[in-house]
């Protein structure tokens, strides 16, 4: 009998010795994916999870801070192994009835009796020193003590803000991170203050 040419023939598959070379091929191009998307899958899920990850700024509240369709990194870290929110910090909030993460700054730590009154914070019945640009507007809020575990968080540009004098204090559990570095627009790079 004369021997057959054509693609994929390969004598030694008659007696199942050995995959033809098309199919020799097929598995080393699968084990090369695999070896490949698998770990990247894996380092892009811890890495988003428990380090870092980015997000984008919804709406006007943080204006003239950061702006709509700002895009920014969050920062996990420094809360779970560190230190818990301070002051000024601005970060980002995935409450548990809300549809979508919000952006807010940090006026108010447990313990602290907070009040807003004509846009502007009070913590313990003095002003809180802001140097970032602040838009007053918006409702008065307090006296209130934070209870333990919770932030009290507003928007920058406080009349356009849905912050904790609707919603009220957050639970740290639901601070999701810091926002640590804005990505684009690329005239916004930059670290976030």
């Amino acid at each position: 009998m004369a021997p057959e040419f054509g693609l994929g023939y390969d004598r030694d598959q008659e007696d199942g010795s050995t995959p033809s070379r098309p199919l020799r091929w097929l598995g080393r191009g699968l084990r090369e994916i695999a070896e490949t998307v698998i770990p990247a899958v894996v380092i892009t899920l811890v890495i988003n999870l428990f380090l870092a990850q980015a997000t984008q700024v919804l709406g006007q509240s943080m204006e003239p801070t950061l702006h709509t369709a700002q895009r920014v990194v969050v920062e996990k870290v420094t809360y779970r192994l560190l230190h818990g929110p301070r002051h000024g910090d601005i970060v980002v909030i995935d409450l548990p009835d809300g549809s979508e993460m919000l952006i807010k700054r940090v006026v108010g730590l447990p313990g602290e009796t907070v009040e807003v009154r004509g846009g502007y914070a009070y913590v313990d019945g003095e002003r809180l020193e802001e140097p970032w640009i602040v838009r007053p507007g918006g409702r008065d809020y307090g006296p209130e003590t934070i209870p333990p575990l919770k932030v009290f968080v507003l928007g920058d540009n406080r009349g356009a803000s849905n912050d904790s004098r609707s919603f009220g204090p957050v639970a740290i559990e639901h601070v999701v991170g810091r926002a640590w570095f804005s990505y684009w627009p690329p005239e916004y790079v930059g670290f976030v203050e």
